[in-house]
């Protein structure tokens, strides 16, 4: 296989191999979200993401908020190769900007209607899939990067 690299930053990327790991990545994310959802509904009898009525499987809520975390891993792998494409240590930037957003969908569902014990479980697999999104694109990012001086015919392999 031959790594293409993508102008740019002071890495090269082989982007498949990162768009690879950001689907993994996907899959992940939405199943995390819905082992948790079944987790609250089914074992501790909490109501995340639906009336109490609607069961363990609840409604459509519950593939709606796979879906939503599926997206944002996506969004995050987008993410990932735009700073590897752009700016100075990306890893790092991709670690802060990944930990807030963590924090920042942790906190939201304080903010909203609902029982305490929805609200804390709702955090905990918000929690969950952001620190598996942040882990899983930064392997797949770091397995994807290649410094520009390594690779053959590369600007800096002249010198």
């Amino acid at each position: 296989m031959t790594v293409q690299p993508t102008q740019g930053g002071a890495h090269a990327v082989a982007g498949g191999r990162l768009w690879a790991g950001g689907a993994a990545t996907a899959v992940v994310a939405a199943l995390i979200a819905v082992v948790g959802i079944l987790l609250a509904r089914g074992v501790f009898d909490v109501p995340v993401l639906a009336p109490e009525g609607e069961g363990t499987w609840g409604d459509a809520d519950t593939g709606m908020y796979a879906l939503w975390c599926a997206i944002a891993a996506l969004l995050a792998t987008g993410l990932m190769h735009l700073l590897v494409m752009s700016t100075p240590r990306p890893l790092l930037f991709f670690g802060w900007i990944m930990a807030l957003a963590t924090v920042a969908a942790t906190l939201a569902p304080f903010v909203a209607e609902g029982s305490t014990s929805s609200k804390v479980a709702t955090a905990a697999i918000n929690l969950l899939v952001g620190i598996a999104i942040g882990t899983l694109v930064s392997g797949a990012a770091r397995s994807a990067m290649r410094s520009r001086r390594t690779i053959p015919g590369g600007p800096q392999s002249r010198y």
